[in-house]
Order: C-alpha cells, then structure tokens, then sequence
C-alpha cells in the first residue's frame, strides 16, 4: 500500500465505530441465548437457513486481500481475473448437487472428519494439519495484514501493529463468545454492507469517466477479455482448469469455508444457499473487477495496483460514504477472520482433542475451541505484520495452492464416485502431493533453480493439472494393487445418482426454493456473464 494517506472526517470514524460496536454488542447477545452445546457453537446447531449460508459464503469469500486484489488485479491485468469469479459459481453448482449430499449424510463437524468415514484417520489427520497450518499462515495472517495496511493507512491515530490489534481483538471476541451462529449472521450484514459500497463505487467511477462505453475506450484490447493466449503470463486459457480446481479445494474441501453448509438446517437448504453464494460471485463484474478498469482511466500512474481501491474510494467517494466504504472493507475483512478463527477452533476440537479425549463434555468443547479462537487471534496479530517482506501476496498464495492442493482435489472427489478408493491410496496420495508440489514450488516460483536448470517455463494453473493428473495415478494404483472388499457404510458416504436424479425430476415447493430451478439458472447466468466478455 505504500505511504500513501487518505483522510476522513468525524462523521466516518462515526460510522465505523457505530459498525465496530454493533457487531460486538451482536456476539454478546448470540452468546446469551444460543445453547451450550459443542453443535451450538460450532456448527450453530444445525439450523442455518439458506440466505444466511449464502450470504455468510460470499462474505468470507470477500476478504480484504480479494476486496483490494480484484480492484488490482484489473488495474494490472484486465477482466481476465474475473475467471476466479464466474468458476467459483461453477465449482459451487457442482458442490451443492454432487458433493455436499455425502457430507450432511454423514452428520461430519469437519471436512477431514468425512475423509476419515471415507478412507481412514490418517487421512484425516494429515489433511486436518494441513488446513490449520494454512488457516493460521494465509487466511488468518492474510487478512489481519490487509485490514492493518488499509486502516493504518487512513488514520493517523494507529499504526500497522496496533490496527492489526485492534482487528484481531474485535473479531476475536465476537467469534469467542457466539460462535459460528454470530459468525454467520454478522456475515450476512457484511455481505450487504459489502454489496452496497461496492456497489456506489462503481456507480460514482463510472459516472466520472463518462459512463459505461468511456470505461473501455482507449483500454488495451486484451484487458477486455476472460480467454486470452496459451502464451500469456498472467493467466492463459490453457490454466483456466487449474482455476477450477482451486475453486474446488476452496469451495467444496475448505473448513473454512464449508463449515457454513455443514450447520445447514435440511440438505435443500444447504444446497440452495451454496447455489445463491454461486449468484452473488457473479456480479462482482461489476462491483470489484470493472473498478479496477475505472481506476487506471483515472489513475493510470499509480505506484502499486493495489492502490486502485483505496484511490476511488477515498478520492471519489464524499465524506460520509467514505466511512461506509472503510466499513465495508473492515466488513470483507473480520468476514474472514472470524470465519478463519471458528474453523480453526472446530479443527482442533473435533479432529484432534476430542478423538484423543473422546469422554470430554459438551461444555468443555465450547470452553476448548473459545481457548484456541483466543490463540489464533494472538497469533495472527502477532504474524500479520511481518508478512509485508514477503512481496505479492495474491500470486504467490494462488501458486503456492496450486502446487499442493490438487491431490487433495483428487482424493476427494475421487472417493465420492469410486467407491473401491481405499485409505492407503488416499493417505498416500496427500503425502505425495505435499513431498512432490512443496520443493516443485520452491524450485519453481522461489529460487528460481527450475528456469536456471533450462527446464520449460510452465504457468502455474497448468501445473496444477499436471499435479492433478499425478494424483490421480498414484491414488488410482495404490488403491488397486491393495484393493479390499468396501465396507457397508461406503454406499451412504459416496455420490447417490438416485438423490440427484430425484432433485432433477420433482418440482419442489415453495418453487422458489427449487433446487434445478436455481442451478439451471445460475448455469445460463454464467455462461451469459463468459460470451459477454469471451
């Protein structure tokens, strides 16, 4: 972010202290009337409605790196990372339909729970350990670090340590006391907040270049397209199904993410919120790729592209509506951490203590997990700051994924189709992903060691499916050379073409609330949003 500072008034600080305030004073008031239980807590009971899935979704989806790195990435690069968007809708159609059926009837708490039901604990473990590590170095650290920047950046009363505090310690306590029932709630307001702010700063940028033709007049042709050449270094089309596959660890295999669906009330209301998070990915077209565009028409000589969005909100926007923009990228920001902190909170108990300690109480479960929201909260404060020598956090957290995560992918969604997948090829198949992509990654984006070795200069979502591909071997030849007779309980646990079949063929009541209505829909959306900018 630079040095750069951007000014408020009394009446923004109003507002955002008026946010900070309320979203405590919400934790507070969850904490009192929700249950005791460890399923209140951490999956608040199995009660969530779809529109409070869907909103919380999108929310956490929206943290502040991917609220100041669309903007930037447009600026930079065009509509191409719009690519990240309309294929989350995509890899969610998928989830709600094919994969999120296995995990609700298996009444699972966490994603690697379902692993352990499926293959075996080590599985479960390796990957559980994994998710921590990931929640507590890029998701929690991610996010502090964003937020501190941008607050620090705009108030001369904090700087980057104590805005990260302050961050930390608000989402924090909330996420303490109400668990994932606050979580979800206080992400539904965020979602709004975040929908509408963007929302006037595209309106208000487009009106100062000149409306809706002015914003690409003089563009380069190529920022004007999702598909662009193989031989592009940003994003060639030949990684759009490493993108995908992003998507699916993300969207379908994240805790941090699925948990939301997990405490769904039924499996309908549960797939029908996966669908409307898929609509809301959709018009951030609008709302956080085409400001990007706005903002090197009028600023095309900023010193770093994530300047793009502090620039038009805070050069742009009058005062007061400035306050409600920093609210709202305060909003993407706590969405994630408090989403980040509750899972991380969830991992630890269900995956690690409570098989360990299985006659642990319902009561000391809530007690544990608020004790490791505390830690992570301390520990992504204390973190966050450093991250700044890093570099480019965006690209080198998508390339350092892309190399890891595409075994995981594979021992996933593999096992929800083929059911004679067993525990050794999935264990292994990790453990290969993580021995393989680790020094593949260091080798390739780090040191530089693979393009000094003359070695061919492979994007790195091409990678991703090459990883996939080794995957798929490994996890497909372990499993048939030690190849047993399936348990009973694999059929509930792997896909059911007889439920998708039902969802396809009756008309659902209230209509809607239809599933194939709404998957349809959201298909011929997307695909109107990809020829739009082919």
């Amino acid at each position: 972010m630079g040095e750069a500072k951007f000014d408020l008034a009394w009446i923004d600080y109003t507002i955002v202290g008026i946010y900070f305030a309320a979203i405590m004073a919400h934790g507070w008031h969850v904490s009192r009337k929700s249950g005791s239980g460890s399923e209140s807590y951490f999956l608040a009971g199995r009660t969530l409605p779809w529109y409070l899935i869907g909103f919380s979704l999108f929310a956490s989806n929206m943290s502040g790196s991917s609220f100041v790195g669309l903007m930037g990435g447009a600026y930079e690069n065009g509509v191409v990372i719009f690519n990240y968007e309309w294929t989350a809708a995509l890899v969610l159609i998928l989830f709600a339909i094919f994969i999120l059926p296995s995990y609700l009837r298996a009444k699972v708490s966490t994603v690697p729970e379902f692993l352990e039901r499926r293959y075996d604990v080590r599985s479960r473990r390796a990957f559980s350990a994994f998710t921590l590590l990931a929640i507590l170095f890029i998701d929690t650290a991610g996010a502090l670090y964003a937020g501190g920047l941008v607050i620090a950046n705009t108030t001369p009363l904090l700087n980057l340590w104590t805005a990260v505090a302050l961050l930390a310690a608000v989402a924090g306590l909330y996420t303490i006391l109400g668990g994932l029932s606050a979580v979800v709630v206080t992400d539904t307001v965020q979602a709004v907040l975040l929908i509408v702010a963007a929302t006037a700063l595209f309106l208000i940028g487009m009106n100062e270049v000149g409306g809706w033709s002015a914003i690409f007049e003089g563009t380069d042709e190529a920022m004007q397209h999702l598909v662009l050449p193989a031989s592009d270094d940003f994003l060639p089309w030949t990684g759009l199904w490493g993108v995908v596959l992003l998507g699916f660890y993300y969207w379908t295999i994240n805790q941090f993410v699925v948990q939301r669906t997990l405490g769904a009330r039924t499996l309908r209301q549960g797939q029908v919120g996966a669908l409307f998070a898929g609509f809301l990915k959709l018009p951030n077209i609008f709302l956080m790729v085409l400001p990007g565009l706005i903002a090197l028409k009028l600023y095309p000589d900023l010193e770093t592209p994530d300047l793009a969005f502090p620039t038009l909100a805070f050069e742009l926007m009058p005062i007061g509506l400035r306050g409600l923009i920093l609210a709202a990228l305060i909003a993407a920001i706590m969405s994630s951490l408090d989403s980040a902190m509750n899972s991380a909170s969830t991992l630890v108990v269900k995956d690690f203590w409570k098989p360990l300690k299985p006659e642990t109480s319902e009561a000391q479960q809530v007690r544990l997990g608020r004790i490791v929201t505390g830690i992570v909260m301390v520990f992504g404060a204390l973190y966050a700051p450093f991250i700044g020598s890093f570099g480019s956090l965006f690209s080198y957290f998508q390339s350092s994924l892309s190399y890891v995560v595409p075994t995981i992918v594979v021992v996933y969604v593999l096992g929800l189709f083929v059911p004679w997948l067993n525990g050794t090829g999935a264990f292994w198949t990790i453990i290969t992903g993580l021995v393989v992509g680790v020094p593949l990654f260091i080798a390739k984006e780090v040191t530089g060691i693979w393009a000094a070795a003359g070695l061919p200069d492979i994007h790195y979502t091409v990678m991703s499916s090459l990883m996939m591909l080794m995957g798929i071997a490994v996890h497909v030849t372990l499993s048939w050379t030690t190849r047993q007779s399936a348990s009973e309980d694999i059929g509930r646990l792997v896909w059911s073409g007889e439920e998708t079949a039902h969802i396809f063929r009756h008309l659902e009541r209230p209509i809607w609330t239809d599933r194939t209505l709404w998957a349809g829909f959201l298909v011929v959306c997307t695909l109107g949003f990809i020829l739009w900018f082919w």
